[in-house]
Formats: structure tokens, C-alpha cells, sequence
């Protein structure tokens, strides 16, 4: 798929879930706040409960890109776990390499972030890591490996380039980016994550299944 089409892509399923993806789909969604296609404009008929449950759980899944089958494995973990289940499968994966070299603005979307990560261009603790879902633990360092740092997006990333187009740096990490480097301080909370979701709603749809 190629970028633009990857693009135009995001943009319709941030229109679809009501919720902007990417820096580039939040344009497009002040522009056109409402569903795409012929009958995007007309006022949706009242879901059902299930409708709305699947709704949440796919917005979950869009903003940290990651299939079903992860979502699943995620979800039973987070259920096994002590808490509350939805805020611990939030917070789990918030914990994932590709998520918090976004919340870092070393990488401006989730795509551009898991693209880093295979190319093995970030380390943590000095270790090239090349898998995006990665679970960074509380005190690693992630930071771009030097060969790298030449390249234009860490350029880009170190002058600044996606600071004021993301949310702001969560208090669970200590960024130096003019370094391209991160440390994950602690455990996020979920109301410290800037993800847009009614978690409990994910966990009902899991529970009735």
C-alpha cells in the first residue's frame, strides 16, 4: 500500500470511529466531523449495545494499530492481572515500544514508529529491538541507534518536528529529544494515557464472548 493510499485509509477509519489516528486525520476530521461515505452526514440510527461495545473495542485497537489476535492476548492477560481489567489492558498497551515512541514524538504516527522498530534503528538499554509490540519494563532507556540519528525523520524528530502536533509528553516518561532518547520512569495510568476510549465497554464485549 502506498502512503498516500495508507493515508486516505486512516483518515476514513479515523471519520469511521469518530476519533483522529493520525496528526494529518484530525485536519480532515475538523473539516468533516462525521462518517464517511453517501450517508456520512445523516443522523445514525441508535446502536445496539453490542454495536456500541464492538465500536469501543475497534477504536482501541485502531489507535495502537494492532491486530485482533493481539488485542485478545492482551485482554486475557490484563483479566488475569490484580486491578481493574480495562485499565490494566490500557496501561499494558501503553507499555509497548511502537505506543511510547509515539507519546516520545521521536515518531509521529504509530506506522512510523513500527517502522523504526523493524528497521532496527531503536535500542533499548543499548539492544537493537526490532519487534513494535515490545514491552518496555519501568527504568529502560529507548533511544535511536547513532548510525541512525543522521536520518532525515530523526532530524526531524530531534529539532522538534512532531511535538506540537502530538499530545503532550506523558508524566510517565523523562524525554530528551533533541537526544532521541526516552526513559519509561513508571507504570502509566490509564488516566494519564491519551487514548480515547470507554475501556469497561471493551471488557463487556470480551466478557460475552
Amino acid at each position: 500500500m502506498s502512503t498516500q493510499s495508507r493515508t486516505r485509509s486512516k483518515t476514513r477509519l479515523s471519520r469511521a470511529l469518530g476519533i483522529p489516528l493520525t496528526p494529518k486525520a484530525a485536519k480532515y476530521l475538523e473539516k468533516r466531523p462525521y462518517p464517511p461515505g453517501e450517508h456520512g452526514r445523516t443522523k445514525r440510527k441508535t446502536d445496539s449495545d453490542y454495536a456500541v461495545r464492538l465500536r469501543e473495542k475497534q477504536r482501541l485497537r485502531a489507535q495502537y494499530g494492532i491486530r485482533e489476535a493481539q488485542l485478545k492476548i492482551q485482554f486475557e492477560e490484563a483479566r488475569r492481572a490484580d486491578g481493574l481489567t480495562g485499565e490494566n489492558l490500557v496501561e499494558q498497551l501503553e507499555m509497548r515500544l511502537d505506543a511510547l515512541l509515539v507519546r516520545a514524538a521521536i515518531a509521529r504516527t504509530t506506522a512510523q514508529a513500527r517502522q523504526m522498530v523493524v528497521h532496527r534503528h531503536i535500542l533499548v538499554d543499548g539492544q537493537r529491538v526490532d519487534r513494535p509490540s515490545f514491552r518496555v519494563k519501568p527504568g529502560q532507556l529507548i533511544h535511536v541507534h547513532p548510525k541512525s540519528e543522521g536520518m532525515e525523520p530523526f532530524q526531524v524528530a530531534a529539532a522538534g518536528g512532531h511535538v506540537d502536533v502530538l499530545p503532550k509528553t506523558p508524566g510517565y516518561l523523562e524525554v530528551e529529544i533533541d537526544k532521541l532518547q526516552a526513559r519509561l520512569v513508571r507504570r502509566p495510568k490509564r488516566a494519564e494515557v491519551p487514548v480515547t476510549c470507554e475501556v469497561q465497554l471493551v471488557v463487556e464485549y470480551y466478557a460475552a464472548r
